[in-house]
């Protein structure tokens, strides 16, 4: 079985840059089309510096990495420096890339590779608020019978918010554009809180990510030693949740998670709830399900796949 054609849509962050290795290390599973970064955990200019830098790190320079939104369609702009550090990436210091980003901006280049692919046949990667696939959808509508599926990490539902009471950060910076994705059409699969809470790191894994003695175990323990102490703080717990590898790790093992076929809605009006994903989990309303909503996952597993998926760059 030839390897499933993907975008990667993405803002490094630390978890973000575990995703893109987990994809990176499993060409078998996954083709790499690109990876379009937008602005989110830190600005537009560092997401697209450290895309480069970890592609590079996995030894993959001929990775296209292209340039996508600045900002949100609406909103300004909020970012996690608070979570990820000044630079998305801290707790280890990467060269400076030396492959160029890709000249075409990258929610043209989305729309163009779908327009070329044959329907039904490209899925989407989201690790980050959804600005460039939303803008690429509104703008082409064309595309979306090229599209297989979207899998995106993002929402949260009864675990509540990490950046407002109600708001998960992906929904929250662009909840327009999330509004936009969910009602497109297409399939869709959600990776929310509700799952990525229940897949938290332990310490004795990351010592195991240590022990590689390699630049990316070297450089995955850094990341993720500095970026778990935010979460361990705030939810007092013995480790913190790692969210954007399952977008991955559902593609290349999807029985490690388990969900349930669901209605979700995004507030976009609320001053208290703006961000907030609405699903109906009990099927109260007649609202047409649009997405798969994950809320399960086989810690243990996801775990022992990142840790082996790793070892091999």
């Amino acid at each position: 079985m030839s390897p499933r054609p993907i975008i990667i849509d993405t803002d490094p962050g630390q978890d973000d840059a575990i995703g893109i290795l987990l994809a990176l290390a499993s060409p078998e599973e996954l083709n790499v089309l690109g990876i379009v970064t937008v602005a989110g955990n830190v600005p537009l200019e560092l997401t697209s510096k450290n895309a480069r830098m970890l592609c590079e790190l996995a030894n993959k320079p001929e990775t296209k990495v292209f340039a996508g939104c600045s900002r949100p369609l609406i909103r300004p702009l909020v970012t996690a420096e608070h979570v990820h550090g000044k630079t998305g990436l801290d707790g280890v210091n990467l060269p400076l890339p030396k492959f160029s980003l890709q000249k075409e901006h990258g929610v043209d280049w989305t729309i163009e590779t779908l327009m070329n692919a044959k329907d039904d046949s490209v899925t989407i990667c989201c690790f980050a608020p959804l600005t460039n696939i939303a803008l690429a959808i509104t703008k082409k509508p064309e595309i979306l019978p090229k599209i297989n599926k979207i899998v995106l990490m993002g929402g949260g539902f009864f675990e509540g918010g990490n950046i407002t009471p109600t708001a998960e950060f992906n929904f929250f910076v662009d909840p327009h554009a999330a509004k936009i994705v969910l009602s497109c059409g297409r399939p869709i699969v959600m990776l929310p809180l509700d799952v990525t809470h229940k897949a938290l790191m332990q310490r004795k894994w990351l010592y195991n990510l240590r022990d590689l003695g390699t630049p990316i175990g070297d450089a995955a323990y850094g990341m993720l030693s500095y970026y778990e102490r935010f979460d361990k703080e705030k939810y007092g717990s013995n480790g913190g949740p790692l969210h954007d590898p399952t977008v991955i790790a559902y593609l290349i093992q999807p029985d490690l998670f388990e969900g349930r076929h669901v209605n979700v809605e995004v507030e976009i009006n609320s001053e208290f709830t703006i961000g907030m994903s609405v699903v109906d989990w009990w099927n109260v309303t007649d609202r047409t399900p649009n997405a798969i909503f994950i809320n399960q996952i086989n810690a243990d597993g996801f775990f022992q796949l990142i840790l082996e998926r790793l070892s091999r760059l």
